[in-house]
């Protein structure tokens, strides 16, 4: 696919089609990767993006409850000492 390269203020660009930008899901930002004469654009994710509402509804679901307890009933921690 051949990209023309256009005039942004004193700077240059490119225009990405919406048909990639969906693909590989790029939305407001992209790392710029230089490497071995390539220029990669990899989409930016933030992997812990909305994880607070995302707990707060669990909390408000009761769903943020231990899978399994703490301490196990037939543990004992002299072994430690």
């Amino acid at each position: 696919m051949d990209i023309t390269i256009i005039n942004i203020g004193n700077s240059k660009g490119i225009r990405l089609p919406k048909t990639i930008l969906d693909k590989y899901n790029i939305h407001e930002k992209v790392e710029l990767i230089l490497e071995k004469g390539y220029i990669i654009l990899k989409p930016k994710t933030e992997p812990r993006k909305n994880w607070e509402k995302a707990f707060k509804k669990m909390h408000e679901n009761g769903d943020d409850k231990l899978l399994m307890d703490d301490v196990f009933n037939d543990e004992t921690f002299e072994e430690w000492t």
